[in-house]
């Protein structure tokens, strides 16, 4: 039976609330930015509210971290080609039902372990966990945290389809992580909660900004086609005419079978003749230290972003952002009518890209800009609003499910 144990809930102002008790569900255990995400999340909702466990297909360091920060994590391995069919893979018909065939099995066992917990809500963190948890036969309403845009941009035309329609199931809510992937479930009920900023991701105040005294541009995440690595590199040599003072820098590695692309950047950053000028650094633990050294941080995604963890992080440095035109991007930093917290340009345009990274740079009103952006996200995107926002939603779900069985 779901749990019914009442207490005042301190996320609300001391309202009269349910303690829920939530199953969380994700396959993937490295650390990228839906990982990410929901390990901020957690540690930000109080335990006094929420009775969590946490069920990962795999083991990794988001397990390690979940754990230190108290939470109950289980680790359900699932079949290795289930597994590891990564994110780099999505666009792929055949892989997407080879591994729905893989899976049937873990989803029987799946069933078994959720049914033994009782919970009142069924949390799912990405389109892997979606599509097990929508085959779980258990009436216990499920809650989507949706951190990619359901789109044949992305992903097969077929899968598509099957997500949207699983995404519109009467029992099922969907928190989107901007208005731009909540477009991509048309039909679904949808909540918009945005990943929110913890306390050390912020710069305590814009005064403390020290600007480098070289021009330093980067860019920050994982190495993939759909986040721009490539052309950010050809538009950093466009750069390099005008301004040979500048240096570049990546920082991130290859994470869901994506070396080949990773090795396709080194070859292009040394077919360029940029070797002396572009570092690439792998993956970072905190990337406050490298954004910290940043003249702009660049967002080069030529695939529609769907929100941009890494865009709110900066503007939190107040460090200026050149990004793509493109998904929830302009969100953030066009959020309403004559705000413009950086520059925008047309995704794959390389020339512009460019031109945008020089026009920042040589820019007087930098400091004014960093200052709104700085303001924007602090007031706008905290982790505390993400967390009540979300613990608002987890209850709407538990509440619906049981008047529909009074």
């Amino acid at each position: 039976m779901p749990n019914r144990r009442y207490r005042r809930n301190s996320l609300s102002g001391g309202t009269p609330a349910v303690r829920l008790k939530v199953v969380v569900v994700g396959h993937s255990a490295v650390l990228s930015g839906a990982e990410l995400a929901l390990a901020r999340l957690l540690e930000a909702i109080p335990p006094a509210d929420v009775d969590i466990r946490v069920i990962l297909f795999e083991d990794g360091p988001l397990v390690d971290r979940l754990r230190a920060a108290g939470h109950a994590v289980e680790v359900a391995p699932m079949r290795s080609r289930a597994r590891t069919a990564g994110r780099g893979s999505a666009k792929s018909g055949g892989a997407a039902a080879r591994w729905a065939i893989d899976v049937l099995p873990f989803v029987a066992r799946l069933h078994g372990r959720v049914r033994t917990i009782g919970p009142d809500v069924l949390v799912s963190t990405t389109l892997k966990s979606h599509l097990v948890c929508a085959a779980l036969p258990s009436r216990v309403p499920r809650v989507w945290h949706l951190h990619d845009r359901i789109a044949d941009d992305y992903l097969p035309a077929g899968l598509v389809r099957v997500l949207r329609g699983v995404a519109r199931q009467r029992r099922t809510l969907v928190l989107a992580n901007s208005r731009a992937t909540a477009r991509t479930v048309p039909g679904a009920r949808v909540r918009i909660v945005h990943p929110g900023l913890t306390a050390p991701q912020v710069l305590a105040q814009p005064a403390l900004r020290v600007t480098p005294t070289t021009p330093h541009v980067g860019m920050i995440g994982r190495i993939a086609p759909t986040k721009g690595q490539l052309e950010f590199v050809r538009a950093a040599q466009i750069v390099r005419r005008h301004r040979p003072d500048a240096r570049f820098e990546i920082v991130g590695s290859a994470l869901f079978g994506e070396s080949d692309y990773a090795r396709t950047i080194e070859k292009e950053v040394q077919d360029l003749g940029l070797g002396p000028y572009l570092t690439i650094r792998g993956h970072v633990a905190d990337p406050t230290v490298s954004l910290d050294q940043l003249s702009v941080l660049v967002h080069a995604s030529p695939t529609p972003e769907p929100f941009g963890q890494v865009v709110v992080e900066a503007l939190a440095r107040c460090v200026p952002v050149v990004a793509t035109d493109a998904g929830g991007i302009p969100e953030i930093l066009t959020p309403s009518a004559g705000a413009s917290f950086g520059r925008l340009v047309p995704p794959g345009d390389v020339a512009a890209l460019a031109d945008a990274i020089l026009a920042t740079l040589a820019d007087p009103d930098l400091p004014a800009q960093a200052d709104r952006g700085w303001r924007h996200v602090t007031t706008n995107l905290s982790i505390t609003s993400t967390a009540s926002a979300t613990l608002a939603a987890w209850r709407e779900a538990a509440r619906g499910t049981a008047l529909r069985r009074r």
